[in-house]
């Protein structure tokens, strides 16, 4: 691929000079890295405005291996870029991505949804010999739909807890034209006379996941906050059945109850009785009938005829992928799921009351066990998989982002490397590649994970296999992560998912 125009082209020679040691040293590598990274820069910059484009204009979402590019940084891109070598062992050339972007404007495409590296690889793969034949090809469907418009879908957060917020930043950050996921509304109960300005600060700042990427401005007279344009509707309601949603211009709304507080049908159906409101999803594992949905793995059995479905929880989420890959390929007999959680808002600051066993201890002094139903909620998901694990956990003293360990006896025998090229397989190309990550890197710790939008994170350096015995650590952001997931379901309730390359 050619360098782009505008790109510097400098090289600087070599110079080679003899400390008084006799050590060689190259007078001028100081220089070389320093340009080479200036170049890069330069063209990171230069896609920047492009990739605006292919969003506003055509309803393109870019992103390199799940990590969207769309309102990044200069330094966010290059680091996206940098971060390819944890899944091909090779760091993914900014200038092969921004020839690739140059060529997508020429096209006309319309909404699609498309993975930078994943498309260099294959053109790559497939001779890397002329990239307009090849975009042409692979893209064929899409191409010359510019300005095809998808009908939009109302979304109202019933709640506005740790996870409504972040649902809040991912969909605001995904409205584009406004022909996706539209949030509309969320409903709380009052809290205090200033309570709007301190939802709109709880929006704006978090101690966890930092500052909200853009503007956020309240209307006190209209009880509105408005986030990079996103006009969301505040209604104060303590009972669900009390809310005419059209009066705010809300039609076939999906609610998602993130309050946790009903969690069968017979409650959640309260939501179902108001005007505008058309489908419930819930942010808990479902009781009862109530469909768990773990996307990537069984969201295909949702129907236009579910009105309630549940997004399971953000542990169940984590490690059903995981789980699925390695009974598909090598048997699981049975295992035992422990899950090291951070805390949650059920648990007490300090020592005091608590319904449930030992939650009443301060969550920031202790490791607390506690039980999970993450590892019998597998099998609404996975059937094959009912019966044949155990779980508990065990909540510690920080505020997001937990850990999976998956302690399974196969069918199969296998070793370490085999099973980790397996799981850096599965994330790089199959269809689990949004919900399964993987990182190598012998490093990392429970904070670099903060912002994940993966399901599931394999720890490669972790794993640990003896024959059919294998034991595999999986880090999941449970309040992103999982965030993204519930995003993901709303997206297939709404049919307004954009085609996805490449195939």
């Amino acid at each position: 691929m050619a360098l782009p125009q505008g790109a510097a082209k400098r090289i600087i020679a070599p110079q080679i000079s003899q400390t008084p040691e006799g050590i060689a040293v190259t007078q001028s590598q100081f220089d070389q890295r320093l340009e080479n990274w200036t170049q890069r820069e330069a063209i990171a910059e230069a896609m920047i405005p492009l990739i605006g484009r292919l969003y506003r204009e055509h309803g393109v979402v870019t992103s390199i291996y799940g990590r969207g590019l769309v309102n990044r940084s200069v330094i966010s891109i290059l680091k996206s870029h940098r971060f390819a070598r944890q899944i091909d062992d090779t760091e993914l050339s900014v200038r092969d991505t921004h020839a690739v972007i140059e060529k997508l404007l020429t096209l006309n495409l319309g909404p699609a949804s498309i993975d930078l590296a994943r498309l260099v690889d294959k053109f790559k793969k497939n001779g890397g010999a002329d990239l307009d034949a090849f975009l042409k090809t692979e893209l064929a469907s899409v191409i010359d739909h510019k300005g095809e418009k998808r009908q939009g879908r109302d979304v109202v957060l019933y709640g506005f807890g740790r996870i409504g917020r972040l649902l809040a930043r991912i969909l605001v950050e995904k409205t584009g034209a406004g022909d996706g996921l539209r949030l509309r509304a969320m409903v709380v109960r009052k809290g205090a006379a200033n309570d709007l300005s301190k939802r709109a600060s709880l929006l704006r700042r978090d101690s966890v996941h930092g500052s909200f990427q853009g503007t956020i401005t309240i209307d006190e007279d209209n009880n509105t906050i408005t986030a990079n344009g996103v006009q969301i509707q505040v209604i104060y309601a303590s009972d669900p059945t009390s809310i005419d949603y059209t009066q705010y211009g809300i039609e076939d709304a999906i609610i998602v109850d993130n309050t946790g507080v009903w969690r069968d049908e017979a409650g959640l159906s309260q939501h179902l009785q108001c005007k505008g409101a058309s489908q419930v999803v819930l942010t808990a594992p479902g009781k009862g009938d109530i469909k768990n949905i773990v996307h990537g793995i069984n969201h295909a059995v949702i129907t236009p005829e579910d009105k309630i479905i549940s997004a399971a929880s953000c542990t169940t989420n984590a490690i059903v992928p995981v789980l699925k890959a390695i009974n598909d390929k090598y048997g699981i007999v049975n295992g035992h799921v422990e899950t090291v959680h951070s805390y949650t808002n059920d648990q007490n600051l300090i020592d005091n009351f608590h319904k449930g066993n030992r939650r009443g201890r301060s969550a920031a002094l202790n490791m607390v066990i506690t039980e999970t139903g993450a590892a019998k909620a597998v099998a609404k998901a996975l059937p094959e998989l009912a019966g044949k694990l155990s779980g508990n956990a065990i909540r510690v003293p920080t505020p997001n982002v937990s850990m999976a360990i998956l302690n399974l006896n196969l069918e199969k025998s296998t070793d370490r490397d085999e099973v980790n090229e397996y799981l850096r397989h599965m994330a790089l190309h199959s269809e689990l590649h949004k919900q399964i990550d993987f990182t190598n890197s012998q490093e990392v710790v429970s904070t670099d994970f903060v912002g994940s939008r993966h399901a599931g994170v394999v720890d490669a350096e972790a794993t640990i296999c003896n024959d059919n015995r294998v034991i595999l650590y999986v880090w999941y952001d449970n309040e992103f992560g999982y965030s993204c997931q519930v995003v993901r379901i709303l997206e297939d309730m709404a049919h307004v998912n954009p085609p996805a390359f490449p195939a």
